[in-house]
């Protein structure tokens, strides 16, 4: 019999956007997962139920997706532009991998209701209340516009997100200069200098990509070149395994091309979070997975993306702020679908349905410098006590 006991952790489960996520208070963690290292990680797995070699996560908060399977530590901020550091960990589920290279849009809604909550942003009065948030893993700011009333987060209202079963509260969010700078890990907003670059891949051949940091590193394709509509639903992609390979390798060399692997092989064992790769095509008419007929007249673009090696159900966030960022510099391949014009705002179709977003862009001296990117989502708490992990 095994002498091992189990210790609690306070958390809250929490939807933010089109994920769900395990949140964190800092000081709730044992003291040595409250720094970066390998007890930090191997509670964050513990916790969401990885590494699970049956791709379920039973024993675990996750629940077998890259949408559910991501922890949020959030604790007081030291700058003064910011009122928390915000840190998000993308936990791989049938590996003992936490990647912290990147962030979730979609959980980042909920970061700015989670920290009121917690108290370590005051309520205010009624009204709207600006939660300034430090993006820890991309080293960015983020502001959250959180609707409040009598001292509490409203989380319940009729803003409908496609992909999402029940309105919610909306939560508008400002990414600020969410291009990437010389400093931060990825380099320049496009690492290679080149709005679009072509890739000699072994076995598949070149490939015409368009290569940015916005939001996440991300990889834009046109999904014609992959052999695709544009406009597949999760079942469509995420049954045919030749595929998956294929857009694996494709995005494990672009990795490699962006500086941030020295090899595919580090890029697909160490990085599988960033970046993400997204095909994109001209307007078509579908069906969601909702039922919901998606008409070409009222989006711009259709666009797909993978997270950690799967078809997303709907748009990972950050994926939202690149489409932006992507749409708003003429001579991507996101703006080449769209005519090849800058757009401040567009409206995308996904999986799940469409959504609208928007970039603030300047042309100054021949480089594209982008303020801010610009998207609602919503976020409400969906449980608040403790987890339980096995004694270290």
């Amino acid at each position: 019999m095994s002498a091992k006991k189990q210790i609690p952790i306070r958390a809250t489960y929490m939807r933010g956007g089109t994920s769900k996520g395990v949140f964190f208070n800092i000081k709730d963690l044992p003291p040595a997962a409250q720094n970066p290292g390998v007890e930090r990680d191997k509670i964050m797995l513990r916790v969401i139920g990885s590494p699970d070699p049956y791709g379920k996560q039973i024993d675990g908060m996750g629940n077998g997706t890259s949408s559910t399977s991501k922890v949020v530590i959030i604790g007081p901020s030291d700058r003064e532009d910011c009122d928390i550091d915000y840190l998000f960990g993308a936990v791989a589920i049938d590996a003992p991998v936490v990647d912290w290279s990147g962030n979730c849009g979609n959980l980042s809604s909920a970061v700015g209701p989670y920290a009121i909550q917690e108290g370590l942003v005051d309520a205010g009065t009624d009204g709207v209340k600006t939660v300034r948030i430090w993006q820890a893993n991309l080293g960015k700011r983020i502001i959250a516009h959180v609707q409040v009333k009598d001292r509490q987060v409203v989380e319940l209202g009729d803003f409908e997100l496609d992909g999402v079963t029940f309105p919610s509260a909306e939560v508008q969010l400002e990414f600020l200069d969410p291009g990437a700078d010389a400093d931060s890990e990825g380099g320049a907003m496009f690492p290679t200098g080149n709005f679009v670059d072509h890739l000699d891949i072994p076995g598949i051949g070149r490939m015409e990509v368009t290569l940015i940091n916005a939001g996440n590193p991300t990889i834009f394709i046109h999904a014609q070149s992959l052999g695709l509509s544009g406009i597949e639903l999760q079942e469509d992609v995420n049954s045919n395994s030749d595929l998956l390979k294929k857009l694996e390798t494709i995005r494990a060399y672009a990795t490699v091309t962006m500086g941030l692997a020295a090899t595919p092989a580090e890029a697909t064992e160490k990085r599988p979070h960033t970046p993400k790769l997204a095909f994109v095509t001209a307007p078509s008419s579908y069906t969601a997975s909702s039922g919901r007929a998606v008409s070409e007249q009222e989006i711009d673009i259709a666009a797909r993306i993978m997270s950690m090696g799967k078809l997303h159900h709907a748009m990972t966030g950050t994926g939202a702020i690149a489409i932006a960022v992507a749409s708003a510099i003429p001579g991507t391949i996101v703006s080449s679908v769209l005519g090849g014009k800058s757009y401040s705002r567009v409206k995308f179709g996904h999986p799940s349905g469409t959504l609208g977003v928007g970039a603030e862009a300047n042309n100054e001296s021949g480089e594209w410098v982008i303020t801010k990117a610009l998207m609602s989502r919503s976020a409400r708490r969906l449980m608040t006590g403790e987890v339980w992990v096995p004694e270290a």
